[in-house]
């Protein structure tokens, strides 16, 4: 009996016994939510990819610590991680935080301002090798440590990847094309299982990376994609369409510089300017490519922000023409033909700049208008108010004023030019007009009934007069012909507001007065306290304000106030001050002093 339990105990210590018994361990990783999560908190959000790297290299330190798994002391002794070297999931994100920084390392130089130059474009190739290798290596250990759905999300990563190498070296187009469907796939499937975030990632992943393969296809030549479409995809935004905005930029940067090369003329207002500077030509071009987007005909259906990011783009392309206009005015020596046609050219790109400003600011002013009826808009941002008007009507004042000096410059001037000066002199009374209106509604607002009513008669009488010099001219702006009907029917009907309400006002000032009056005290003022919401629950009345008004709501008192509680009785000893103690210096122990300690006292 006593062998028979020796040999079950040696059968239960033996390892080899059970050792296929044993269920390996699988790990679980959610890749694109790791990475989403930490690109969005750590620079991608602004798209900063030296903030990126950064984080990934702390990060891989502080793995490589905590793992113990460092490359030696002293002398660089490198460890391979292996199959066997997976004991923990810190692993696999060793492999994959290397893949990132590397990656994100490539997509820095990517960034330069000017691009990366050949030197640097060797480095960037071989960055997005490196990124290829780690995450061919994740692929290969999640597929063997990892649950299926982390192997899954590893090869999606690894396509990506090796497809992200293939898009920048301009090569084996098929091949990239192969690897982001993959990629595709892979995403599509996991975005029907898993919680909602995982699915939400998962389809914007499937967004990113449609544009890369339509590309493919153009560049394959399966696909009918136009230029406008190529550009209406690099509006998109997200980390994985990076490379794929830098790669477009540079196809039509070439673009540009070969149309450039047939442009040799600017024209404006009947002159013609020649462009000798390459620079100079692909700038204006840039801005004129970037003008038909704002001025085509799906113009109207743009969101206002994306019109703004346009003309922000327009501003610094004809900024960049400037400067390389009176680079070459520096360097043009005593050559008073080139001179003269230099600065000609200067005249007529900053009149066009200033064109631009006018319409971008009259933009404002429309998004200001649509945003002054209403309370809040969907992004809960507040409502605007006339003053923001009044100052942007100022603005626009000054930017007709320096527009119409600038044109009025000069000695011979065209017929072009004379009608364009009193163009910006009929805009500048409308927009007179329209200024003198917003600052009566402002007057309004605050109760200033008699200069809300001289504000808005003079508005009417400046749009009367701007509206018959503009039907006079016969080919006027029919939409500025439009906003100045309107403006004297809103004006004709906020001068009958404002003497009705002004009438009433007066007419009850004696009653409000003898009311004021009626309620002095010579104790002070008493403050009328208003019920909180408890207090008047039988009453349709709102406590929390107006949104326009800033008021506390009145809700409930907080901090509460002061309750009497009762509490325990307070005992006071009356007797002890009565009391005789016996004395107690027979007990106390008294210091014996030595024969010297007598003498020095």
């Amino acid at each position: 009996m006593g062998k028979e339990t020796q040999a079950s105990a040696m059968e239960i210590d033996d390892p080899k016994s059970n050792a296929s018994d044993q269920i390996i361990p699988k790990f679980s990783i959610n890749v694109l939510q790791l990475l989403k999560s930490a690109q969005m908190q750590h620079g991608l959000r602004h798209g900063d990819y030296t903030r990126y790297r950064r984080y990934c290299t702390a990060r891989l330190r502080r793995l490589y610590k905590s793992l113990k798994f460092t490359h030696g002391r002293g002398k660089y002794s490198r460890r391979q991680i292996t199959e066997s070297t997976v004991a923990e999931v810190r692993f696999l994100h060793l492999v994959l935080y290397t893949a990132e920084r590397a990656w994100s390392h490539a997509m820095e130089k990517r960034q330069l301002p000017d691009g990366p130059n050949a030197r640097q474009r060797i480095y960037l190739i071989g960055r997005l090798r490196k990124a290829v290798k780690w995450a061919t290596l994740f692929a290969q250990l999640s597929a063997i440590k990892g649950d299926s759905r982390t192997s899954l999300e590893a090869e999606a990563y690894a396509s990506f990847m090796k497809g992200n190498l293939l898009f920048e070296q301009d090569q084996n187009w098929e091949t990239a094309l192969k690897n982001f469907k993959s990629a595709r796939a892979v995403y599509e499937e996991l975005g029907k299982y898993g919680d909602l975030e995982n699915q939400v990632l998962c389809r914007e992943r499937v967004e990113e990376l449609e544009p890369s393969i339509r590309y493919c296809l153009h560049k394959i030549g399966e696909s009918n994609l136009q230029a406008s479409e190529l550009l209406h995809i690099g509006e998109m935004e997200g980390p994985a369409l990076d490379l794929f905005k830098a790669k477009l930029e540079a196809v039509m940067a070439e673009t540009r510089s070969q149309q450039a090369a047939s442009m040799t003329e600017f024209h404006w207002l009947g002159h013609r300017f020649p462009i000798s500077n390459a620079k100079t030509r692909v700038a204006i071009l840039k801005a004129q490519e970037l003008e038909k987007d704002l001025h085509g005909p799906t113009a109207d259906s743009l969101p206002g922000e994306k019109r703004l990011a346009i003309f922000d783009k327009i501003f610094t392309a004809y900024h960049e023409a400037r400067s390389s206009i009176r680079s070459d005015l520096v360097s043009a020596g005593s050559s008073e033909n080139v001179k003269d046609d230099l600065n000609g050219l200067d005249k007529a790109v900053s009149a066009v700049l200033g064109q631009r400003t006018i319409e971008r600011n009259q933009l404002l002013v429309s998004i200001a208008k649509s945003k002054l009826t209403r309370q809040r808009d969907d992004k809960n941002e507040k409502a605007s108010r006339p003053e923001e008007l009044v100052r942007l009507y100022d603005l626009l004042l000054q930017n007709t004023a320096d527009l119409s000096d600038l044109v009025s410059s000069g000695r011979d001037r065209k017929p072009e030019e004379v009608a364009f000066a009193e163009d910006c002199e009929m805009k500048s009374l409308a927009f007179r007009a329209e200024r003198c209106f917003f600052l009566g509604k402002s007057y309004s607002l605050a109760g200033m009934r008699a200069e809300a009513y001289t504000l808005y008669c003079r508005a009417r009488s400046l749009a009367e007069n701007a509206l018959q010099k503009y039907q006079a001219t016969g080919d006027g702006d029919q939409t500025i012909i439009k906003e100045l009907k309107t403006l004297c029917e809103e004006c004709r009907s906020n001068i009958c507001i404002e003497h009705a309400t002004g009438i009433m006002e007066e007419l009850k000032a004696p009653e409000n007065l003898s009311k004021k009056i009626s309620d002095i005290s010579l104790t002070g003022p008493d403050k009328k306290l208003e019920k909180f919401l408890l207090e008047k629950l039988e009453n349709y009345e709102s406590a929390v304000g107006d949104s326009n008004v800033k008021s506390v709501p009145r809700i409930e008192a907080f901090p509460p106030a002061f309750q009497a509680i009762p509490r325990n009785p307070i005992v006071l000893d009356l007797a002890y001050n009565f009391i005789d103690f016996p004395s107690l210096e027979n007990r106390m122990k008294k210091d014996k002093k030595g024969f010297i300690s007598r003498l020095w006292r």
